[in-house]
């Protein structure tokens, strides 16, 4: 999805140096994880590898713009409570009233910043690796609804959803 008009915003998760080691010698290169977002409810993620720190973010970059995906947000947190999970992370989102803030550590914190959530709370349980948890938080908040999707999947009017 290529965003115009829209400047995203690019944050460096981890970048680190690998190591391939064979009989003759050992191969070096840098393995980058990159998440992009515009604060606006679009956000992304990507894996890069090259020989050179540079050339391994902006392989990331452009992985990152590829994948991006689309939150829904309701007046600066989330519609309801979310929960996910990748591999062995657990993560838990809870929407926060106004004034709370972005109760969230490390990578977390990166991932709601950039899809332009400013109020949640959240609890991370279990693996604390970047690329398990940036997956665990982007795969709970697309499985997000609001009203209207859920309109559109019964069928009914958006009036109906909120009689009681």
């Amino acid at each position: 999805m290529k965003v115009q008009g829209n400047k995203l915003k690019e944050k460096l998760v981890t970048l680190k140096r690998v190591c391939k080691v064979t009989k003759g010698r050992r191969y070096f290169s840098f393995t980058a994880l990159v998440v992009k977002g515009n604060k606006k409810g679009l956000v992304g993620f990507g894996v890069g590898k090259a020989k050179e720190p540079q050339n391994a973010i902006k392989k990331a970059g452009d992985k990152a713009e590829k994948r991006l995906v689309k939150i829904s947000l309701k007046r600066g947190t989330i519609p309801h409570e979310q929960k996910a999970k990748h591999g062995s992370t657990y993560i838990f989102l809870y929407p926060a009233s106004e004034g709370t803030g972005i109760i969230a550590g490390g990578v977390v914190r990166i991932v709601l910043e950039l899809v332009g959530v400013k109020n949640i709370f959240s609890k991370l349980n279990g693996s604390s690796n970047p690329n398990n948890c940036i997956r665990a938080v982007i795969l709970a908040l697309t499985k997000i609804r609001n009203a209207y999707t859920i309109s559109k999947e019964r069928g009914i009017s958006i009036k109906k959803i909120f009689e009681v």
